[in-house]
């Protein structure tokens, strides 16, 4: 029910100034998460700079080397609207923050190889109090979008309620197809409607949006991700169903790269949202990102595990009494990815398992750890490995049977990567 072109999850740059619409019969197909390029804080009368603010950071995703890596949305949210609608009832951009127009931004991000997305409010103004989208303007501002070039649609519900939400999500739907555009499609609904069955019907929700937020906007420290992660973990049963090829849960976007995270709370956060198979979108500058950020939003290894083709979000298997988690996804080619997070705020945790306590088949394996790069051969289900876990800090890898190491070089999303890896040891 969306565009076979599309890659199986997306990266999105996400710029603050906000999917892949599948509705019944429609034919479009989104695969994978997307990963999506980030947010920019500014100020609302910063004058004719947001438009060379999101040049820059188009600039930015094709020329450092993010496009490749599947990063190829750059994102507008909240707050990039006339504060009237035109005399033809249609949106339009703030004149001075956006002189050039949408469509000739998105024309300017089109010939980088990237793709343009857009932020509207399913009610009668945006959260900030732009103009909405009210039920009789859906058709209309769909088409807008359409004819401006936008390949990316969130689609929040402030200012609405209950009943206007469960007309105008799936209107939306529709209409953004009517287009003929392939346009993603982002819906807000189930966090307006506490996230969880039965409120939320997600069998549904996957028919008609490509990705939703199902929870809290993320802040930039390291207890809202903790929060989110928690709220997530907790609800696994109900939201895991949910996800897959087409149809993804969004925890909100990585704040890698601000100030409110430590490198070792950095790496956490790309490597949960990985496992939990969550769109990548960036919140943070690309022009003065630390080397150490680049490195953890630019790790093939944890993108591939991302973008892993089957599509299946991770899950939380142990929370031990030493204030350690264990999680584990199962990837493609009889793969499975692990991550152990540490929640101790006091020293390095050496913490001890074996995969057989993990729930892995006998055999033999081969380890590799993401962020390391270290790789462990001759591994068993009994043997007992331990893993250092720094605080707020994690230890991640990709672990296979080793009868599946041909595997090895396999190519998956434009990303060469190793599917056979594991943790050191």
């Amino acid at each position: 029910m969306t565009d076979p072109s599309l890659p199986e999850k997306l990266n999105i740059f996400q710029l603050l100034d906000g999917t892949f619409n599948g509705t019944e019969g429609s034919t479009m197909h989104c695969v994978s998460a997307p990963l999506k390029v980030k947010r920019i804080r500014q100020p609302t009368d910063a004058v004719g700079k947001s438009e060379k603010l999101f040049r820059d950071m188009a600039d930015r995703l094709s020329e450092d080397g993010w496009r490749e890596l599947g990063y190829e949305y750059v994102m507008i949210d909240d707050c990039w609207m006339s504060m009237q609608r035109g005399s033809d009832g249609r949106l339009q951009p703030d004149p001075d923050r956006f002189p050039g127009g949408i469509a000739n931004l998105a024309r300017y991000i089109h010939d980088r190889g990237l793709k343009l997305g857009i932020y509207a409010d399913m009610g009668s103004a945006t959260c900030m109090g732009f103009p909405g989208t009210t039920l009789d303007k859906v058709e209309l501002d769909a088409q807008t979008f359409a004819s401006w070039g936008v390949d990316y649609l969130k689609f929040d519900g402030c200012h609405s309620n209950a009943i206007e939400q469960s007309i105008g999500y799936p209107l939306m739907s529709k209409a953004l197809n009517w287009t003929g555009r392939p346009i993603a499609y982002s819906c807000s609904l189930p966090a307006y409607l506490g996230g969880l069955p039965p409120n939320v019907n997600y069998s549904y929700l996957g028919n008609i949006c490509n990705l939703w937020r199902n929870y809290d906007d993320i802040e930039d420290s390291w207890a809202s991700v903790k929060s989110i992660l928690d709220w997530y973990s907790t609800n696994q049963d109900d939201l895991q169903p949910a996800a897959g090829p087409g149809h993804w849960n969004d925890p909100d976007m990585l704040i890698i790269g601000n100030f409110g995270l430590s490198l070792d709370q950095a790496q956490a956060q790309m490597a949960l949202w990985a496992i939990m198979a969550a769109p990548l979108v960036m919140s943070n500058d690309l022009r003065t990102l630390s080397a150490d950020a680049r490195a953890i939003l630019q790790n093939r290894v944890a993108i591939g595990i991302n973008q892993d083709p089957r599509g299946i979000q991770g899950r939380r298997l142990l929370q031990e009494l030493g204030h350690i988690e264990v999680y584990w996804r199962p990837l493609s080619h009889s793969a499975n990815a692990l991550v152990f997070l540490s929640l101790r705020q006091d020293m390095p945790y050496l913490y001890r398992n074996s995969l057989a306590n993990l729930n892995f088949p006998a055999g033999s394996f081969e380890a590799y750890d993401v962020f390391s790069g270290k790789t462990l051969s001759g591994l068993t289900d009994h043997t007992i490995f331990t893993v250092s876990i720094n605080p707020s800090g994690v230890v991640m890898c990709s672990a296979v049977g080793e009868a599946n190491l041909p595997l090895r070089g396999s190519v998956d999303l434009k990303i060469t990567h190793k599917k056979y890896s594991a943790c050191s040891y």
